[in-house]
Parts: C-alpha cells; sequence; structure tokens
C-alpha cells in the first residue's frame, strides 16, 4: 500500500511488508521452487488485504462525511490500476508481435479479457487451466485475480453503502460475514474430487470470501480506532498476528493446488490467518508492523502490484532461454527483471499518475501552455515509449501481422510415427509373442482345434497424457489391438469421466495402464477412487513420472505405496528405469523423444508381458 495521497489516510507500512511476503510467495510458486508450492496462496493474502483496505477507506468516508462518494473512489481506482496494467499489455503483445507471432490469435481474446477485468470468467467459460504444467502457457493468466478485485471493487462499495444507510453496525457487520460464508460454501460445494480447481479457483462468487472477511475486519479494526486499545488486548492481537503469519508461510511450504482440502478450507484458514496478520499490522507502533514495514521488504510491498504484473510475463516469456528445470541463473535473472520492469513502471507511470500529472497536463494543453519547458525529460521519454509500444502492439492485435508470420520462434507442433526399428521385447514362456514384438501381425500354425490367440493388446487400455502420446505409435506396435486415449496436460481428476465413457463404449480392457501426475499431484483418496472405478480390470499399471516439479516426488512416493497394498496394481518405475538417461527426453525433462518413446513403450509392454505370464515371469517393476 503506497503513501496515500493528500490526506486520504494513514499510511500503514506493516501492509507493505505483508504484500511482499504474497508477493514473494506467487513468485516462488511460478518459479516451481520446491519449498513454495503453496507459493500461489499468496493471491489469497491480497484478496483479504484488499477487502480491509477499501472496506476501511470507504467507511472512513462514510463517518466523515456521511455518504460514500463512488465516483471518487471508481476514479482513484481506475488512476491506481489502469496505467500500468495497461502499460503491461501493450509490453506483452508488442513482444509476442515481434518474437512470437504464431501466438497473437491466443492473445487478442486474453488481452480484451483483460483490459475488460473480466480474465477470471473468460478462463473459466474456455476451461483454460491456471495449473497447466506443459504447453505454452498463456503470460496473461495470472491476470485473473485483478479481474476478481476490481468486480469486487464494483460490487462491494454500493453493498456497502446500503449496510451503512440501513443496517445498524452489526447487523452489517453479520452480513458481511453472511456472504462471506455464502461464498466459502459456494467453493465447497462447486469443488469436489471427481472436478479439477480452476473453477473455484477463478470465480467471483467462490473467491469473494477472502475479500469479505477482509471487510469484516475493517469494521471489527478500523485503523482510525486503534490507539486507545488496552495494552492487554494490543498484546492479544500481536500473539494472533505472528501466529497468523506463521500459519501462512507454513502453508507456502505444505500446501498444493490440487489438495481437496484447501477448497473452501485450506483458503479459508489462510484468509482468517492473514486477517489476524494485518490487524497486528495495523497497530499503531506495533511490534510486527514495525518488522513488516522494514526496508527492503517495505520497498518491494510498495511496488508488489508492479511485481506481480511483470512477473509471470517474464517468467513464461524467457522460459524456453538456458536450461530446463531447476536454472537458478535464470530464475535470479528472472526475478530480477520483474523488480527492474515494476520499479520503472512505479517511478516513471504509476506514481506521476497518481499524482495527477495527466490531469495537470490536460489543464495546460487546455491553457495552451503545454510546451517544452511544461514536460519533464522522464515524462518525454515515457511518452515516445508508450508510443513505440501501442503501434507495435496494435499492428499484432489488429491482424496486420499475421498469426502464421514468418520467422516465429515457436515450433510447428506435429505427430511423427517411428522409423526407427523397435527395440525387441524378451518374452514369457507360452505366449504367442508375434503379435507384441513386430510391427505387422503374420501367420503362425496353430493345431487346428486351438483357436487362434487374440492379439495381448486387445485386452489393454492406456490412459495418460502428453507422454502417454509420445510413446502412443510404438505400443501401438508392440501391443496390437491396444486402446489409447491420451490428451494433453491431463490430470487425475479428469480421468473418472474418461474411465466412464471407455465403459459405455466397451473399450475398458482387462489391463489399465494409467500413467497420471505430470501435470498435477493428487490425493491418495483421489487415486484410490479412481481404481475402485477400475473394479473390473484384473491388472492395473501405475507408471510413476519422471518430471521436473515440485509434486514428482510426492506423486512417485504415493503410486509406490498404493501399489503394494492395492489389488492387482502394478508400479511401473519409470523414474528409475529412466534415471541416467538424459537423451531420452526433450529439452523440459518430460516429453520423450523417438528414442525416449521406444524404450518407454517397451517398457510397459514387457511389464505386461512378463505379468500375463504369471507371478513368476521377470519383470521390470515392483510391486
Amino acid at each position: 500500500m503506497p503513501k496515500p495521497v493528500g490526506r486520504s489516510g494513514r499510511y500503514m507500512p506493516g501492509l507493505d511488508g505483508l504484500r511482499a511476503i504474497a508477493v514473494l510467495g506467487v513468485i516462488a510458486f511460478h518459479l516451481g521452487l520446491p519449498f513454495a508450492q503453496g507459493g500461489l496462496l499468496g493471491v489469497g493474502v491480497f484478496f483479504v488485504l484488499s477487502g480491509y483496505l477499501i472496506s476501511d477507506i470507504l467507511i472512513g468516508q462514510w463517518e466523515r462525511r456521511g455518504a460514500i462518494d463512488l465516483k471518487d473512489f471508481w476514479l482513484r481506482r481506475a488512476r491506481r490500476l489502469l496505467p500500468a496494467l495497461f502499460v503491461l499489455l501493450l509490453a506483452v503483445s508488442a513482444y509476442v508481435t515481434v518474437v512470437q507471432p504464431s501466438e497473437l490469435g491466443a492473445l487478442r481474446s486474453e488481452v480484451a479479457a483483460a483490459a475488460l477485468y473480466v480474465s477470471n470468467w473468460w478462463y473459466i467459460f474456455h476451461h483454460v487451466s491456471y495449473f497447466a504444467s506443459f504447453g505454452p502457457p498463456s503470460p496473461l493468466t495470472h491476470l485473473w485475480s485483478l479481474a476478481v478485485e476490481e468486480q469486487f471493487y464494483l460490487l462491494w462499495p454500493g453493498l456497502l453503502w446500503l449496510g451503512l444507510r440501513f443496517l445498524p453496525r452489526r447487523g452489517l457487520l453479520l452480513a458481511t460475514l453472511l456472504l462471506a460464508a455464502a461464498s466459502a460454501m459456494a467453493m465447497g460445494l462447486l469443488f469436489h474430487g471427481g472436478s479439477g480447481p480452476d473453477r473455484v479457483y477463478y470465480g467471483t462468487d467462490t473467491r469473494a470470501f477472502a475479500l469479505l472477511i477482509g471487510g469484516a475486519l475493517a469494521q471489527i479494526f478500523p485503523s482510525r480506532r486503534l490507539g486507545s486499545l488496552p495494552l492487554l488486548a494490543r498484546r492479544l492481537i500481536e500473539v494472533l498476528g505472528g501466529v497468523g503469519l506463521l500459519a501462512i508461510l507454513f502453508m507456502f511450504w505444505t500446501t498444493n493446488e490440487y489438495e481437496a482440502f484447501l477448497y473452501p478450507y485450506g483458503l479459508l484458514i489462510l484468509s482468517l490467518a492473514t486477517a489476524g496478520v494485518v490487524a497486528a499490522a495495523v497497530l499503531p507502533d506495533g511490534f510486527l508492523g514495525r518488522f513488516l514495514g522494514m526496508e527492503p521488504i517495505r520497498w518491494l510491498g510498495v511496488r508488489s502490484y508492479g511485481i506481480y504484473l511483470w512477473h509471470y510475463p517474464v517468467i513464461t516469456l524467457t522460459a524456453s532461454l538456458g536450461p530446463s528445470g531447476f536454472a537458478p541463473l535464470r530464475m535470479a535473472l528472472q526475478v530480477s527483471a520483474s523488480i527492474a520492469l515494476a520499479a520503472l513502471s512505479w517511478r516513471y507511470v504509476e506514481e506521476p499518475i497518481r499524482h495527477g500529472v495527466l490531469q495537470r497536463m490536460w489543464r495546460l494543453w487546455r491553457q495552451h501552455a503545454l510546451g517544452r519547458r511544461s514536460v519533464s525529460a522522464h515524462g518525454v521519454v515515457t511518452a515516445c515509449a508508450t508510443g513505440l509500444l501501442s503501434v507495435v502492439a496494435c499492428l499484432g492485435l489488429v491482424g496486420i501481422v499475421p498469426t502464421a508470420a514468418a520467422g516465429s520462434t515457436m515450433p510447428e507442433v506435429t505427430s511423427v510415427l517411428p522409423t526407427a526399428p523397435l527395440p525387441r521385447i524378451d518374452p514369457a514362456p507360452n505366449l504367442m509373442v508375434a503379435h507384441v514384438v513386430l510391427p505387422r501381425r503374420r501367420s503362425v500354425e496353430m493345431p487346428p482345434s486351438q483357436p487362434p490367440h487374440p492379439p495381448l493388446g486387445s485386452s489393454v487400455t492406456a490412459i495418460g497424457d502428453s507422454v502417454m502420446i509420445d510413446a502412443s505409435p510404438y505400443l501401438q506396435r508392440l501391443l496390437p489391438g491396444i486402446t489409447i486415449d491420451a490428451v494433453v496436460g491431463r490430470q487425475l481428476y479428469q480421468t473418472p469421466a474418461v474411465i466412464a465413457q471407455l465403459k459405455a463404449h466397451d473399450q475398458l480392457g482387462a489391463r489399465v495402464i494409467l500413467e497420471l501426475g505430470n501435470n498435477g499431484p493428487y490425493t491418495r483418496g483421489q487415486l484410490l477412487s479412481l481404481l475402485r472405478s477400475l473394479s473390473g480390470a484384473k491388472e492395473i499399471l501405475l507408471v510413476n513420472t519422471r518430471v521436473p516439479r515440485p509434486w514428482q516426488d510426492q506423486v512417485n512416493r504415493l503410486l509406490a505405496s498404493v501399489a503394494k497394498t492395492y489389488p492387482g496394481a502394478v508400479l511401473v518405475d519409470w523414474y528409475d528405469a529412466s534415471a541416467g538417461h538424459a537423451k531420452f527426453f526433450y529439452a523440459d525433462g518430460v516429453h520423450l523423444d523417438p528414442e525416449g518413446a521406444s524404450f518407454y513403450a517397451s517398457l510397459l509392454a514387457h511389464t505386461l508381458v512378463a505379468h500375463a505370464a504369471g507371478p513368476h515371469a521377470p519383470a521390470s517393476t515392483s510391486r
């Protein structure tokens, strides 16, 4: 929270420190740092802070004037939020126009949604996952949270005015808490184990409880009335604030976006913990407020809006530069660039506009006094840079630059069938293996009384994500007749519907291969529920993961544990089998080149052959 312009309120530096912690958590999450897999919860911290500050300002205005000036409030919000956002949209559009023109088609609609502050609903209706791990991510997906806040800014002042006008203060507080409870209940009802978190994560209705908890806190602890609190009450608030801060950091460290507990219980706990920290941080001369208000954390907090705006485009647009996976140097440069861009935005865009530079220029222009002496040097530089960005961005956004422009750095994605010989599998005895190892079927002489043996693949169904897609042509040649259902970005919570559809079309085999976990973790309950839906399967192969993401070990431990106890489950240890074989992978360390895909398919086929031969046959897996 930057210092208020004029005398519109008390500056509380501790809140800037809390903002810094929140934005650093979000950055760590987007960088994929293993100690911050719950860093996305920083957005929830922002929501509570915003709800508190906006409500505190509006209630203070009502107490001073007996009214709320909605026009003034919305104009102040526009001056604070819009300029930096528009500069970001222009910069990202210009960059994509010049460097990645093949992505312009998708970017155009996202820019429009961001400019209108409806990104969250646009992503919901277009089924865009915030948590997709692979594929080219949009550099603007993070703007969903700004859309939620802006929608709150449009609706809440009017509702608050009605409450202040017609309800007693206790009635207003009760109404606020009831609205927060309804929002949390909506999240709990809309989220269940068989659906993904994106609907409840993006939705204004399901995220409003954090903002409303901040609004309720502003009614209980208004910033202008805390100086006279008794000492015992102040000490209690300080203790609750310290516990709340520890809870926030602990949740950053231990949670992830796929835990069912998070929706809504974990997010409710986060919101209440944040409310405790805010209450302590706004106490005049409070210890926690002084601690959080220290430099340089306060400096980061003042610029947290710009840092949040810039960090995600910087990370996504530079992700292909340098080595994949954990790359400390690249990450350090990404964070440094994000902070530098935010500092420039604050210095040359946000602060001048907050202090009325546009109004002064408008008055000078109307008075015909706007000349070379009336504009500072950095004002000229800012205007020229913004103009250049606008021209380049418009060339791309209006369609003058085609999306398939020559020179695009984005490679064309194609499906390539294998041309190299497939690896041979040493089969288990007493099996008709001609249908397993050869790319074409061949006739095999059999006694007239013995019916022909069906291909081993005819009883196998493989369900997976893009890694399974990489291996599918090899699996089809090794296991003729196999049914493969694989989709880029698939996660476990999406799979029950796939299994139901396969059952409905009688395509679910007696042996099922499940390759899930590259795109996000899941809980033991979700996995067991999925396995129970495969009750008719004789054998279920659980393929573990090799993915440079924080959840790799979590998924692999879970699969190993379940495979030991669940009847018919077999662990295929792809992580161990691929150790030391970097040549199997493309640059992202997950997707398979032809050699890796061939090896992967042979591992699965060998496991099926070995276990079909009986418990004494050799296998390359563990139970």
